[in-house]
């Protein structure tokens, strides 16, 4: 069986989804990286509901040079942990999808922790 890189970062994002879950008191913050954009939510899976999203696509977007560069992705994290802070949510859970924790991901997760969010 062949084993190309969405696959392989499936059957890690599965692994990693086994331990990892949200609340609603600790929602979890979830990364999808393409190669344009990048794009972040908090998720309750308790309930199964998306509580907030951020992402480098959006026409509020103000980083100008790049919506899928590592500035945009810190950007997108500090969105969405200001977000995040309006509705009164400090801790959350930090879920990587698969990626390897670098680069754009990296970014996301210090641009949250930036905002004021804690994991």
């Amino acid at each position: 069986m062949a084993v190309n890189t969405v696959s392989a970062r499936q059957r890690r994002r599965e692994r990693v989804r086994k331990k990892v879950s949200g609340t609603s008191g600790r929602p979890r913050i979830s990364v999808f990286r393409s190669l344009n954009y990048i794009y972040a939510q908090l998720i309750d899976d308790s309930a199964g509901n998306t509580l907030i999203a951020a992402s480098s696509i959006e026409k509020d977007f103000g980083h100008q040079g790049g919506r899928g560069n590592k500035v945009a992705a810190r950007e997108v994290g500090k969105l969405l942990a200001g977000r995040a802070v309006e509705k009164g949510i400090k801790k959350a859970v930090f879920d990587r999808s698969g990626y390897q924790y670098h680069g754009c991901v990296r970014e996301v997760a210090e641009g949250a922790r930036e905002g004021g969010l804690e994991f």
